[in-house]
């Protein structure tokens, strides 16, 4: 039996469909609400994104479920039990800041963090060595931390933070910051833990992550959640499935083109289709009888971006 089998096999929970459950959860703070009925469930196995912008009650909600803020209302439920201090144990709590000792070597942190997380000592070794395995680590366990690039960091972190193999996770931003390689061998990671029975509950703010890695998407905005579902649910419900298509020109056209929305700086003509195969051809014959000649041709599907800056709006927040 292999370790991170191993992991599963030894938690005392019994195996159920739902995994965490967040029904209704409320929390205000001076300067305003910022849970606002949430409800959710996180399923057995899944890996499930959490996104808003900022300020939308993401961090809150963490903290509220990790029992470091106390909700004014709701209930959290873990594999159908209320949670407690007791039951806590089987969640993994993987911060955005970098929570490891930069004078410690790599083996030293995970130690560390593996007697604060209760492993039993005569564990500790075994959980270090899969650890190092599990980060690609196992060639620097002697090399103190402060000498990692951000990537060897992130995953030691990661790891630092299940050291007592929860069967539930919670990671805020796991991949800021780091380079399009680390960021691959995070996911890499995190689906080896999910492909044997771990839940992941991720937050982040890359988009495409989500849409790549991720089984469904939930996304928070004003303390509530106002969207709930795979990628292909979120756009067909949301924006639908038309393409937008936009056309370069040589030259721009002497009349108004029916149909198109015209931007003269740079010659375009845009517009959104139905049918890509039956709408395309007759729009460019049409052109070509307006003695227009068609430079570029740029068809994009809707995508999660679509979907997140219709629901939340384009405003910045700090």
């Amino acid at each position: 039996m292999n370790a991170l089998t191993l992991s599963n096999a030894e938690s005392t929970i019994a195996p159920s469909r739902v995994a965490l459950c967040v029904e209704d959860a409320k929390k205000s703070y001076a300067q305003g609400l910022a849970l606002d009925g949430v409800t959710f469930e996180l399923k057995g196995g899944e890996h499930l994104a959490l996104l808003g912008p900022n300020g939308a009650g993401k961090t809150t909600l963490i903290r509220c479920i990790s029992g470091r803020v106390k909700a004014d209302f709701g209930a959290f439920q873990l594999y159908g039990e209320d949670l407690n201090q007791e039951n806590r144990s089987h969640l993994g709590i993987v911060p955005q800041e970098i929570a490891l000792y930069p004078k410690l070597t790599a083996r030293e942190n995970l130690e560390v963090f593996g007697r604060i997380y209760g492993v039993p000592r005569r564990k500790i070794r075994e959980r270090v060595d899969w650890a190092l395995q599990w980060t690609d680590l196992k060639d620097r366990p002697g090399d103190q931390c402060r000498t990692f690039s951000g990537g060897m960091k992130r995953r030691l972190n990661i790891a630092a933070g299940i050291m007592h193999r929860p069967s539930v996770i919670l990671l805020d931003e796991p991949t800021v910051g780091v380079d399009p390689q680390s960021r691959e061998r995070i996911f890499e990671m995190l689906e080896e833990l999910r492909k044997n029975g771990t839940s992941l509950l991720l937050t982040t703010h890359q988009l495409e992550d989500a849409e790549t890695h991720c089984d469904r998407i939930i996304i928070i905005d004003h303390g509530k959640v106002i969207a709930n579902g795979t990628r292909n649910q979120l756009i067909e419900n949301t924006t639908g499935s038309k393409r937008q298509l936009s056309i370069r020109l040589d030259r721009l056209p002497s009349q108004p083109v029916e149909g198109f929305i015209l931007h003269e700086r740079d010659k375009r003509l845009d517009t959104v289709l139905e049918d890509v195969g039956r709408d395309l051809p007759p729009l460019l014959k049409h052109l070509s009888a307006l003695g227009l000649e068609v430079q570029d041709v740029d068809i994009r599907a809707p995508s999660l971006q679509t979907v997140f800056l219709k629901l939340t709006g384009r405003e910045l927040r700090e």
